[in-house]
């Protein structure tokens, strides 16, 4: 009987948080179920859906009788039980969780799923100690992608450098999650493009949508070296038809010469799997293709050429702006409460609403005019060849 009682109370009370995420008597009431339990699953449920409406906020007031409770749950059997307990204490600004979440995360013996998520929440709880740490794991394959992605939660002068320096020994994903961060900021983007001007990052290796993100910042020197190094896109219709037609001529006219498939996969991965699902693979910020027309090379170059043709309102774009100076790119997937949380073609991240500065609706699709701009004509072969085909191929040696 007292498991039923605790268990509707918490129902209710579960339904009111991500409402009313600051309403203190809804809290200290699933603090108070959290108390009286003794049962692990039970707890984990109450703790995600604390943490779910907390989602993105940071430095919050402990609800009443929370550090008894935390100590509690410190001990749970549960794994879970503890890591969500520590990270919500984190959230209620505990130094004692900051510092024990960075022993985790930098404990190579330790699990490697435990030390991601104690890395994903201090940097949720933007730790001002973190950026140092971060720079130090980007030695360490296992989580140097997710501290590149870190990174760009922090305005750091010392942040680019340490980037650019590892830039050439990245992978491909490695690459996109580099150059997403040094997007970010404008700081950062000086950096980037001085490194462009010496040919330590090559122009073809900057994708359409990092610089759709750098043009954001609206910096006059940036947008005239883009323009200079990546080219400009022309977006009267009248330009993208002479566009398409041109295109369309040049592949039928290489109908005849073998395109390598493996390579347009590789291509395909640099510049559009961030977005785009294809054979079950893929980020699902923009449609899955898998089903599309894909065959037609007038549908295929149409919706390559003139992306704004036609936008579903799901893949409009926005840019969002912290009152730190953080740009991100990307679709609005939710904006309730405390909170707002924006899907990028290199991470999802959620932000506490105080923290942002401006969410600017955009009216273009996220996939960025000028995709082909960044494609040699034979790389453009093999990619238009992989994405017409019917099968999954493999990856050069080199990018698997």
């Amino acid at each position: 009987m007292k498991r039923f009682l605790l268990l509707l109370l918490a129902s209710v009370m579960w339904m009111l948080l991500p409402a009313r995420a600051q309403d203190a008597e809804a809290l200290g009431a699933l603090v108070g179920v959290l108390k009286e339990s003794d049962d692990p699953g039970f707890q984990l449920d109450i703790l995600k859906g604390i943490a779910a409406a907390f989602q993105g906020q940071r430095n919050l007031k402990p609800p009443k009788g929370w550090g008894a409770v935390a100590q509690r749950l410190a001990k749970s059997p549960n794994a879970e039980v503890r890591q969500l307990a520590q990270s919500l204490s984190l959230t209620f600004g505990s130094k004692a969780a900051m510092d024990a979440l960075r022993k985790v995360m930098v404990d190579g013996k330790a699990k490697l799923p435990e030390r991601r998520k104690a890395l994903a929440a201090l940097v949720a709880a933007r730790d001002a100690k973190l950026p140092e740490v971060l720079r130090g794991l980007l030695r360490e394959k296992a989580l140097r992608r997710e501290a590149l992605r870190g990174l760009g939660a922090f305005e750091d002068r010392k942040t680019p450098a340490a980037i650019l320096k590892i830039f050439t020994k990245l992978n491909t994903a490695g690459k996109r999650d580099a150059l997403t961060t040094l997007a970010s900021r404008v700081s950062f983007a000086k950096a980037l493009m001085k490194a462009l001007g010496s040919g330590a990052v090559k122009a073809n290796e900057l994708p359409a949508d990092i610089v759709r993100q750098l043009r954001a910042h609206g910096v006059k020197d940036i947008n005239a070296q883009l323009d200079k190094v990546w080219g400009v896109s022309r977006s009267t219709p009248a330009a993208k038809l002479a566009e398409i037609a041109r295109y369309k001529k040049l592949l039928m006219a290489d109908a005849a010469m073998p395109a390598d498939l493996s390579h347009g996969r590789m291509l395909f991965n640099r510049a559009c799997v961030q977005c785009h699902k294809l054979y079950g693979e893929g980020g699902e910020i923009g449609p899955d293709i898998t089903g599309s027309n894909r065959n037609n090379l007038d549908y295929l170059l149409t919706n390559m050429l003139d992306p704004n043709a036609e936008i579903p309102n799901d893949y409009r774009t926005t840019i969002l702006r912290t009152k730190d100076n953080r740009v991100l790119v990307g679709v609005i997937r939710r904006s309730e409460g405390q909170s707002v949380t924006i899907a990028t073609p290199a991470e999802v991240v959620t932000l506490a609403k105080r923290d942002v500065a401006a969410i600017d609706p955009q009216n273009f699709s996220m996939m960025p005019e000028g995709l082909v701009l960044a494609f040699k004509e034979d790389e453009l072969r093999d990619l238009v060849a992989y994405l017409r085909g019917s099968r999954q191929v493999a990856l050069p040696n080199k990018d698997n």
